[in-house]
């Protein structure tokens, strides 16, 4: 599915949302938007990040390897092998301000597995990872 495909079934919310969040990911390098049935996956190799729609607003879930402490957080931090799954419910694009967009910067920058040595995913970042 491409991203016209998915935003011609979704609701109208959604989108300016994406636009916001899409643009900085891909001002930071090369990112995949990988849009499929429940949501958006942007991944550079791993998902680093997620967009799923619910009623009323666009649950962005992202992940780091520190567990964050903010009122904001709108789950419980899901904690699953080396890293923490946060997600912040956003009902309009001016919600996205410098605090979120930085955590999707780490959560970009710091995929959870990488380690300094080795990029996120393997010998190449940018191969998706459910291509075999």
């Amino acid at each position: 599915m491409t991203v016209e495909e998915y935003f011609a079934e979704a609701k109208a919310f959604e989108r300016p949302i994406f636009d916001v969040v899409e643009s900085h990911l891909r001002s930071l390098g090369e990112v995949i938007v990988d849009p499929i049935d429940m949501g958006i996956l942007f991944k550079n190799g791993p998902v680093f990040c997620m967009h799923t729609p619910k009623k009323q607003w666009v649950a962005l879930g992202f992940d780091l390897r520190r567990r964050l402490e903010t009122e904001r957080l709108s789950r419980k931090v899901v904690e699953h092998s080396n890293k923490f799954f946060h997600v912040v419910n956003v009902a309009d694009a001016t919600e996205i301000d410098d605090e979120l967009l930085g955590w999707l910067t780490e959560a970009y920058h710091a995929p959870a597995g990488a380690t300094s040595s080795t990029p996120a995913g393997g010998a190449d970042p940018m191969v998706p990872d459910d291509i075999d």
